[in-house]
């Protein structure tokens, strides 16, 4: 890679963890020393540095609460314990961040975005940085401008926020969208973009935030090379990539997967000989119908109007697929199937077989 260019694959992994999975600040000890020095801070008349202290280990244990919520389902209640906790420690990147993610779950989006922009912060989601002298696009006027629009976090994420592209290029930029090496063919983008010849970067998640994106206003999805014909049957996706954060949680177990592979064509990679999403684009241009897990052939059938059926866990489920919805307002074609109680795939698989009997 020349002098100039920046290639956003190198910041980060392509994984997208949806949210803290783990409780916040980890081991008791680290809690006990963090009240130990606030008791000793206050105890030498350090008000300051107690109450900074104190409100730091409320947070932690206010985000931990919340997520306790979340986990059995109560969002009213996590999301209420995020706003406390955010609260008690303004500077807790990680609790801005997941009371995002609950408030996105939740159609809130103008309340979320500007949340959502301190994932920047968090250091396992490895966002993608270009150096400080090139000028980040913060909303104005992009007329005659050259945009690099980099993609972030998983494969699906930078997809489903492609759509984003073609707003842009109605304000009259001129736009590069800097992409996975599997995306490339599909997206038209390119793995580096290069300073040298572009005036401006943002990044593909902050884009909702910088048109001022709600749940009415979402753009169609991205329009891709390959158009839907149907005409050949099921296509099913039964796996993601084993390093996301949640995969355990998305993934049913091998005797829900073959069953489910008996209904169709197996579209995973080892199975079609795809060598990018261009590929397996084409292969699912001739389906009727794709079912699969909440991975990135979920997002490339239903970007490209196919009809497709979306597996989806309870509770916890992503935020982007909302909650109490069989439907998508970021994909028309998209109908949702969720577990009607945790870890019940039997139940999301009885639900497939009734409605393809119909």
């Amino acid at each position: 890679m020349s002098k100039g260019q920046f290639n956003p694959r190198g910041k980060q992994a392509y994984l997208w963890i949806t949210r803290d999975i783990h409780p916040a600040r980890g081991t008791p000890q680290a809690m006990s020393n963090l009240l130990q020095q606030g008791v000793e801070a206050h105890r030498r008349g350090d008000a300051e540095s107690a109450r900074r202290l104190y409100a730091q280990t409320i947070g932690v244990v206010k985000h931990n609460l919340a997520l306790l919520a979340e986990g059995e389902g109560d969002h009213e209640a996590a999301i209420q314990l995020f706003r406390a906790a955010l609260e008690a420690d303004p500077a807790r990147d990680e609790t801005a961040g997941t009371l995002a993610l609950s408030l996105l779950r939740e159609g809130h989006y103008a309340e979320a975005w500007p949340l959502h922009e301190r994932r920047r912060n968090l250091d396992h989601l490895r966002i993608p940085a270009p150096p400080s002298h090139w000028p980040e696009w913060r909303g104005e006027s992009i007329a005659g401008k050259r945009l690099a629009v980099l993609g972030e976090q998983g494969l699906g994420d930078q997809i489903m926020f492609a759509r984003f592209l073609e707003p842009l290029r109605a304000q009259g930029a001129e736009v590069r969208f800097a992409c996975a090496p599997e995306l490339v063919s599909l997206l038209g983008g390119q793995p580096t973009v290069s300073r040298a010849d572009l005036d401006l970067w943002a990044l593909a998640m902050s884009l909702p935030l910088l048109l001022g994106t709600t749940v009415e206003t979402l753009p169609p999805p991205v329009a891709l090379p390959v158009s839907w014909r149907g005409g050949s049957g099921i296509g099913v996706m039964v796996t993601g990539n084993p390093q996301f954060a949640k995969d355990r949680q998305r993934t049913p177990p091998p005797e829900i997967q073959a069953e489910l592979l008996s209904l169709g064509r197996d579209l995973r990679p080892e199975a079609t000989g795809a060598r990018d999403f261009l590929d397996t684009a084409k292969i699912v241009a001739d389906l009727d119908l794709v079912i699969s897990i909440d991975t990135a052939v979920a997002h490339l059938s239903a970007s490209m109007g196919v009809p497709t059926w979306i597996l989806l866990p309870t509770p916890g489920n992503d935020w982007r697929w909302l909650r109490h919805r069989t439907d998508s307002p970021w994909y028309p074609s998209a109908r949702l199937f969720r577990q009607p109680r945790p870890m019940d795939w039997r139940g999301v698989l009885r639900s497939i077989r009734e409605a393809l009997a119909f």
